[in-house]
């Protein structure tokens, strides 16, 4: 194995055990302060305050939403735990080979436990690892539809639009649960960058992502090649 090879394999294990180690210290740390379910409703139900929107029920959240979400942001989500060990690891193992915070992985409950505990505004590794742990725990108490419930109530998607009720009304100006395969398409796509793919300033990118969004959902099988093609030729707004 050439020198190089085997300082980067080197590198690799090295973030895997310490990942796994600053993971278990943790978990032990914070296993008192561990949120109940009451104090992870509570919590939803300020950040819904703050941000002036209404928390979305199970019968609120259209199914293709819901599958176009999981399929662009968090294909495991009902698998996982709250985590995507090997998603953290190969991220884990690429910014310590580069020296860099360049890769994420972060899966849709940890989004929200950063949403919820940190603001939104910790990227430190620290508070990485809080978004780990907060998100097991999270998933020990929530089921994942009503993870999926509260990370679409509070998720930013552009336009001042907080929770995809109101990107509704901003892009569409009509209920959530009128929109369509296309529209909704188009508001899973948006929390990669919101302001980037805004469908009214940046069309041809929102088209693009929302293209992307689509055939995510095709190779789950959550919608045939056929219904994708139809909502690509769909208008944008």
């Amino acid at each position: 194995m050439p020198a190089r090879h085997g300082l980067a394999w080197k590198r690799t294990r090295w973030a895997a055990a310490l990942l796994a180690l600053a993971v278990t210290c943790l978990w032990a740390g914070t296993w008192i302060a561990t949120p109940s379910t009451h104090r992870l409703r509570a919590a939803v139900a300020s950040l819904d305050k703050a941000h002036h929107t209404r928390p979305l029920t199970p019968g609120q959240v259209p199914r293709y939403l819901a599958e176009a979400i999981v399929a662009v942001e968090d294909q495991n989500f009902y698998q996982d735990h709250g985590i995507n060990l090997q998603g953290l690891l190969r991220a884990a193992a690429y910014d310590l080979v580069h020296r860099c915070e360049c890769q994420g992985g972060s899966t849709i409950t940890e989004q929200l436990a950063e949403d919820l505990y940190l603001n939104g505004s910790d990227h430190s590794i620290w508070g990485r690892w809080v978004d780990i742990v907060l998100a097991l725990k999270i998933t020990d108490h929530l089921t994942k539809t009503q993870i999926l419930d509260a990370y679409l109530s509070q998720v930013y998607l552009g336009n001042e639009a907080v929770g995809a009720q109101q990107a509704s009304s901003a892009y569409f100006h009509q209920p959530l649960a009128q929109d369509s395969l296309p529209q909704l398409a188009l508001l899973a796509g948006l929390p990669q960058a919101p302001s980037l793919l805004d469908p009214l300033t940046n069309p041809r990118g929102a088209r693009e992502r929302r293209a992307a969004v689509l055939a995510a959902m095709v190779s789950l099988r959550f919608i045939t090649p056929g219904q994708a093609r139809q909502a690509n030729a769909a208008p944008l707004t």
